[in-house]
């Protein structure tokens, strides 16, 4: 099978270009400068030229606090670029999965969203992802919507990474790619995370399919440069906001399972659910760090964006529950620095 990716370069294509040729396919990997998206003819022309039996579209706007300013720029990444890919797949009659997000909800629930639930974007960013599902709905027959959720992994910054660094533990090579256009995921983790003592700083995590967190962070110990962890180290991290946590190669395989699935919408995320606190402290305890890790609330760290306070999802067991994966990704990354 030939499969394009868009975005190949961010977190999520990082990891799904390899795995999808572990598993066979022939993969074109595009970015931003071999595929515009936002341009319908060049992107009408290089798919007719280039024909692939399946389209995997992670491109997208992520940086969720920014959006809100830069609504032209978003919009013309998340929907009109999406619309542009849609009906490029729908000319050549393939199949494409495009990569959505929780931020369509509007977090009023307080049971796990079904893929069928009426969407109700708060954000920008997730107003424009919304208006891209849309897109795919009317120009194709033949589409999966994969909504993720709360996204880590090695290839981009990530709350993950943040909150190791926060207490000192050794960088795990993590690289990043653009704060406004993620090249490879689409959902942010978007989270909102503090930590305290001196002025917040603001440091955009990226997703590669997405996975814009705006991590907001600093501690009483950042003048600290010999990179040693420090015991009672406090960490402020926001507790009010629930959902569910994903690694980007569990998203990877998930995606693969669709494909054995009649089309329609679905959610790829990690089974289970916690909060920004509840994902750190499991970071924490897994990596037997000394931590004075303290609750704080949505309001004590005031974003631009709106997140959604409850965003868990119903995956159906397409993915294993984010305990497993983050301890299997925590596993690898300390592989990765021996």
């Amino acid at each position: 099978m030939k499969v394009l990716v868009t975005g190949a370069n961010g977190m999520l294509g990082q990891d799904l270009c390899p795995i999808l040729e572990d598993a066979g396919c022939y993969v074109i990997q595009t970015d931003y400068e071999t595929l515009d998206v936002t341009d319908n003819t060049a992107a009408d022309n290089f798919i007719s030229k280039t024909h692939p039996d399946l389209i995997i579209h992670c491109a997208a706007y992520t940086n969720v606090d920014k959006a809100e300013s830069d609504i032209e720029k978003a919009t013309l990444l998340n929907a009109k670029g999406t619309e542009n890919m849609a009906l490029a797949a729908s000319k050549i009659d393939v199949p494409i999965i495009y990569i959505s997000t929780d931020y369509v909800f509007d977090g009023t629930k307080n049971t796990p969203y079904l893929p069928d639930d009426a969407p109700n974007p708060k954000s920008i960013y997730g107003k424009t992802k919304y208006e891209g599902e849309l897109a795919i709905k009317k120009h194709c027959k033949k589409y999966y919507i994969a909504r993720t959720s709360w996204l880590y992994g090695i290839h981009g910054k990530n709350f993950v990474e943040t909150m190791l660094t926060l207490a000192g533990a050794p960088s795990g090579g993590v690289t990043s790619a653009s704060d406004e256009l993620d090249d490879g995921n689409t959902t942010p983790d978007a989270s909102t995370t503090l930590a305290s003592a001196g002025a917040p700083g603001t440091t955009p995590a990226l997703a590669g399919a997405g996975n814009p967190s705006t991590t907001q962070a600093s501690s009483d110990t950042a003048n600290n440069k010999t990179g040693t962890p420090s015991a009672a180290k406090e960490i402020k991290v926001v507790d009010d906001q629930t959902g569910c946590p994903t690694w980007s190669v569990d998203l990877c395989y998930g995606i693969l399972k669709l494909l054995t699935k009649p089309y329609g919408t679905y959610h790829l995320c990690g089974a289970d659910k916690t909060s920004w606190y509840g994902f750190a402290k499991k970071i924490f305890e897994l990596e037997n760090l000394d931590v004075n890790l303290t609750p704080c609330t949505t309001e004590e760290f005031p974003r631009p964006a709106k997140r959604p306070k409850y965003s868990v999802m119903e995956n159906n067991n397409l993915l294993r529950p984010w305990q497993e994966a983050l301890a299997c990704y925590l596993k690898l990354r300390k592989e990765n620095l021996e």
